[in-house]
């Protein structure tokens, strides 16, 4: 089993990150890549500018190994878009010797479970190895040991439906070719699906203010663009977040720009909107059937960006002795400290190897799918996580307690 190395599952920056950590300290790893590059899931979002500046976004242990080879560290105050993350800092880190011949890419988890062992059976469960079935994108299925398992495959390919009550409406998936989830590049590449045309974007987080707001700036220069923004809740007092109050300045500046487009008319605000059916109409439209309040509605659209949040995939996993909170979808160590109710991101204390352990032993979820589906996630956060798990995974548990200290 020692001679077996630790998988991770997802090539993001958590999943580089617990690489880096495993390479200080030597021990066997490595990474599988569902996409064809590091980074995929943020390369969807490439055109987004997150709002913590580099300094936040880089972990302690990749920023040694890149120090190490002559690299050079993006302006600290500077606030990055997805695409300079991957460019500019998890591509360059992947280049690394200590990290490359480690990653595969286009090597997809079907399923992970441990060596002759189902999830029914318990005597020397422990000593057994790990096996991940992977799924190459070009080639045969195989299977990996390994003595431990670090899932940060993330969340991003997991959305939430347009149905408030979990499950898609009737029709949503029939209407996939004019409903996108998260952030569409409206600007850029998908600029020509929606100039000119009406759009209803459904959900109050920052990816629906951020898909807002580039849809009222392609209004400028496309005036027939019409927006209508939909959200769940009646009460808006708290929807435009802490603004000037805000501890980071570009969250807080996104939502004053959004009260400033609803307030001006450029964005049409719906409240209490519950959708109930997606049907396309005889013109090529689409018509949203719901409720505003008590009252029923029928909005004519052409297209629908649905941010209504993200959700964790068990699917492969099914052979894993989970324990999760069973509404979160976190463990339930964790669940409390990071309930969406009463925390955002900047209120949620580090945690480590201790919060996030299962019943499974040696098995970890890091990264935002470690928050479940709790919306708010820093990646310091997750770079403090596989710090410390890597710190256990290597037997030095003083190291894997020692949360959100110096070398964090």
């Amino acid at each position: 089993m020692t001679k077996l190395p630790v998988a991770i599952i997802g090539a993001g920056p958590v999943g580089l990150a617990a690489a880096a950590h495993l390479a200080e300290r030597r021990e066997p790893f490595v990474v599988l890549e569902a996409g064809p590059a590091v980074g995929h899931a943020i390369r969807q979002w490439g055109h987004v500018r997150v709002f913590s500046p580099w300094r936040y976004n880089i972990d302690k242990a990749a920023l040694r190994l890149l120090k190490e080879a002559g690299w050079r560290h993006p302006d600290p105050e500077e606030l990055p878009t997805g695409d300079e993350i991957v460019g500019l800092y998890l591509e360059p880190l992947a280049e690394l010797p200590a990290l490359k011949r480690h990653i595969r890419l286009a090597a997809r988890v079907a399923a992970v479970g441990r060596r002759d062992y189902d999830k029914v059976k318990t005597s020397g469960r422990d000593e057994q190895p790990f096996v991940l079935r992977v799924a190459p994108t070009d080639g045969e299925e195989y299977e990996l040991l390994a003595r431990a398992a670090i899932d940060t495959s993330g969340t991003w390919f997991s959305p939430s439906p347009l149905g408030s009550g979990g499950y898609p409406v009737p029709g949503e998936t029939a209407a996939s070719d004019v409903v996108a989830y998260g952030i569409p590049d409206v600007l850029g590449e998908e600029r020509a699906r929606y100039a000119g045309r009406t759009t209803l974007v459904v959900g109050s987080g920052h990816s629906a203010t951020n898909a807002v707001l580039d849809l009222a700036e392609l209004a400028k220069e496309a005036p027939q663009t019409r927006v209508l923004w939909a959200v769940r809740r009646a009460d808006t007092s708290t929807l435009f977040g802490g603004e000037a109050a805000d501890a980071l300045a570009a969250r807080g500046a996104l939502g004053t720009e959004a009260r400033e487009a609803v307030a001006s008319g450029q964005v049409e605000l719906l409240t209490s909107f519950r959708a109930r059916k997606l049907e396309r109409a005889p013109d090529g439209r689409v018509r949203v059937h719901g409720l505003l309040g008590e009252r029923e509605t029928e909005l004519r659209v052409d297209r629908a960006i649905v941010a209504t949040g993200l959700r964790p995939d068990f699917s492969f996993l099914k052979e894993v002795r989970l324990e999760l909170d069973p509404w979160l979808e976190t463990t339930p160590t964790l669940a409390p400290l990071i309930d969406p109710n009463l925390h955002s991101c900047g209120t949620v204390r580090p945690h480590g190897a201790a919060e996030l352990a299962h019943p499974e032993k040696n098995f970890y979820i890091a990264g935002i799918k470690s928050y479940g589906r709790a919306p708010t996630f820093l990646l310091a956060t997750g770079y403090e996580q596989v710090r410390s798990i890597a710190a256990a995974l290597a037997g030095d548990h003083a190291a894997a307690k020692q949360i959100g200290r110096a070398h964090v």
